[in-house]
């Protein structure tokens, strides 16, 4: 018996063929490497303008740590306006002892709370130090369509952003505030939330904040939930102007829906979608006129409502005891109905 030397063992395995691994196509392989420079490009242009937050309810007590909170948020201003969550900074009010800012490079500095909106959990801040710091530019979250590319960043640590990303999975949600409110016009992703990620931005591929991230559901996989850009934008004004957010109520939960080609054209309409009722509160406004379930809210006083953020909008505080018309679609009929909003009172 002859026996193989080593060596020429080795060789002869080399030059077995082994199972046929296929390659990745080209075309695919250049697919993903684009997916990975969209998401590194938006996270090297935006991650600077996330900030880690921590908020102090007030001086240590015998034997006790303050009670406090920590999150991210997002710069909106040079100046220093920043986003974030009402949950995060506006837990304590005015009342708050100190907020720590701490930026993707690092810096400390100390903010302030401008005004809060736990209808919508949306607070907003403000830089003490007279400093120049990266901002975000506001997109139009109407513009989103679902399965579109998301990307959630975070500043947990204070000095590296957390990424993760995702698609769009639903529009116009509702979801229940932790005052008891329901926030309308919230979206939905599968772009996971990493534990101090709220109050930082849901960002879209072209690099423009679409969202703030708010909640996710214990116990559910990959559901998360932000805050639309657009609802964002409207607070943002109320709270610069005065500190808080005086808005009517009209006593309904609402979603946006699709209006199908065939009955934008019964009705004469433009708009290809509206503002679908989901329940009505007894004893509210919508009650006392005669809104269903259902009804679909096509315009307010003449303007299209092409979303809940455009009925969030409208309900201004100058509509508060004021009568209002608004045009619903019911069945074959298109119905204007009147009422009068009263206001949204703000929980203890």
């Amino acid at each position: 018996m002859t026996i193989m030397p080593l060596a020429d063992a080795l060789r002869g395995a080399q030059s077995v063929p082994g199972p046929n691994i296929p390659k990745m196509p080209a075309d695919d392989q250049a697919l993903l490497d684009a997916y990975s420079r969209a998401v590194i490009d938006v996270v090297e242009r935006i991650g600077p303008a996330v900030v880690r937050l921590a908020v102090h309810g007030g001086p240590a007590r015998e034997g006790r740590q303050d009670r406090g909170g920590t999150g991210s948020g997002v710069i909106l201003s040079p100046d220093g306006l920043i986003l974030t969550n009402s949950h995060v900074a506006g837990a304590f009010g005015r009342t708050a002892a100190r907020i720590e800012v701490t930026t993707a490079d690092g810096q400390e500095l100390r903010a302030r709370l401008v005004g809060d909106d736990p209808d919508t959990d949306l607070a907003l801040l403000r830089v003490d130090e007279a400093v120049t710091l990266p901002a975000a530019p506001l997109g139009n979250s109407k513009l989103l369509k679902r399965g579109q590319l998301v990307i959630a960043i975070g500043n947990p640590l204070g000095f590296e952003s957390t990424v993760t990303t995702g698609v769009v999975s639903a529009l116009g949600r509702s979801l229940r505030s932790r005052n008891g409110r329901l926030i309308d016009d919230v979206i939905q992703t599968d772009a996971a939330l990493n534990p101090g990620n709220s109050g930082g931005p849901l960002v879209s591929s072209r690099g423009e904040v679409v969202g703030i991230n708010t909640a996710v559901i214990l116990g559910a996989q990959g559901i998360c939930f932000a805050v639309a850009a657009n609802t964002a934008n409207f607070v943002l004004g109320e709270l610069i102007r005065h500190g808080r957010v005086r808005r009517a109520f009209i006593g309904i939960a609402a979603q946006q829906t699709a209006i199908p080609l065939r009955r934008r054209r019964a009705f004469g309409l433009a708009q290809d979608s509206a503002v679908m009722i989901g329940t009505v509160e007894p004893d509210s406004a919508a009650a006392r006129a005669g809104l269903k379930g259902g009804d679909i809210i096509v315009a307010l006083d003449g303007q299209p409502i092409a979303g809940a953020d455009d009925l969030v909008r409208a309900l201004t505080g100058e509509t508060i005891g004021k009568r209002v018309v608004l045009d619903v679609l019911r069945g074959t009929e298109r119905l204007s109905i009147a009422m009068v909003p009263q206001e949204r009172k703000r929980a203890a």
